[in-house]
């Protein structure tokens, strides 16, 4: 049996006469940019969040981006963030000029709330928290932590579409929620897609402007802005994928909980859940210590898997002239050379899980 590790067009035929039906809305409409369907779909995702305000944009990264720049904050200043999160989170700072600092994951690859206060210098302008793998932080530590130190929380969002802590979702807990709706995605759109999400309207306005060249009219331009804008066609597939992302990611809970059941291989951790938090399983992330020979064994038995990630961003070339050396953060290198992402996607079938399931078992 071929397993790959993602699977994303069974979902489309899931819905596929509803998706076609958007598309082809949108194609006839002959206005494919900035109109009604990125309205709606902003107008609906904020509810679906909890939050006042949407702003569609082109990516995920864009969102982080933006976002970052909509507070000011540039050279000199100072962002917290994971260590072992994906490299995105960290070009949202590095690219307005600002430092990051990097602070260890806990037992569940987010952010050690408690270790946080010891990175906060007099330089320290946000706190950027990363709900990893899709299972949302420790919102009530860390929202304590930047209210005490007048610090702004800004919520890398991508792998999260639904989480929640304590009944409130990812996303309405900082200044900003910033999401990706690439294709993997639980919400993905069919292309690069993103957004960011607030209850601040002067923040709102300042991205929607900076999203469309720095404008609110045409050709008057207030603040330097950038091209990122959601595209009505991807807006409209969105829209269709937003009406069913609690039944898709219910689904994924259901094949985590049969994971969480049935694998029982004493090389094996499984993945955790947070007191008051919970997971969409964007990935269902094991550790090994012996991961290079559990990949390939299970390669040889037709099941791809992923390892997200294996470089950290404070070991990334990229990052050299941060100076950070191999060892400093001790526990996002065990989880960089541990972690495998094992199969997990909608429409996966109960044989397919199985498969995985008992392989993983005879390792």
């Amino acid at each position: 049996m071929q397993i790959k590790s993602n699977v994303l067009d069974r979902q489309f035929f899931m819905y596929q006469k509803e998706y076609e039906a958007a598309a082809l809305r949108v194609l006839r409409s002959g206005w494919y940019v900035l109109g009604n369907e990125v309205k709606q779909f902003e107008e609906e995702f904020a509810r679906y969040t909890g939050r006042k305000y949407c702003v569609g944009l082109n990516s995920g990264l864009d969102a982080l981006i933006m976002s970052v720049r909509a507070l000011g904050i540039g050279s000199g200043d100072e962002v917290i963030v994971q260590a072992n999160t994906y490299i995105a989170t960290v070009l949202g700072i590095t690219e307005n000029g600002a430092t990051p600092v990097f602070v260890e994951p806990d037992d569940f690859f987010n952010i050690d709330a408690d270790k946080i206060e010891a990175a906060i210098t007099e330089r320290t302008k946000a706190i950027m928290v990363v709900h990893l793998y899709g299972q949302a932080g420790n919102m009530k530590r860390i929202v304590d932590v930047a209210k005490k130190h007048g610090l702004m929380i800004i919520e890398d969002c991508a792998q999260s579409h639904g989480a929640c802590f304590d009944g409130k979702m990812t996303g309405a807990f900082g200044i900003s929620g910033c999401f990706s709706f690439y294709p993997t995605k639980n919400l993905g759109a069919f292309g690069d897609a993103g957004a960011v999400v607030t209850d601040d309207e002067e923040f709102a306005c300042n991205i929607r402007m900076m999203r469309n060249y720095g404008s609110k009219i045409r050709y008057y331009n207030e603040i330097e802005g950038l091209n990122s804008r959601l595209d009505e066609i991807q807006a409209a597939l969105l829209r269709v994928k937003l009406s069913h992302i609690d039944e898709l990611n219910d689904e994924r809970r259901k094949l985590a909980l049969k994971y969480d059941t049935e694998i029982k291989n004493d090389k094996i951790k499984l993945p955790q859940i947070r007191e008051k938090a919970d997971s969409i399983y964007h990935q269902y992330v094991i550790r090994c210590k012996d991961r290079k020979q559990l990949q390939a064994f299970l390669s040889e038995k037709g099941i791809q898997t992923e390892i997200h990630y294996p470089v950290p961003p404070h070991r990334a070339e990229c990052y050299k002239r941060l100076g950070h050396k191999k060892g400093e953060f001790p526990i996002t290198e065990m989880y960089a050379d541990e972690v495998l992402s094992i199969p997990i996607y909608n429409g996966m079938t109960s044989e397919e899980q199985q498969y995985v399931i008992d392989k993983i078992n005879e390792f």
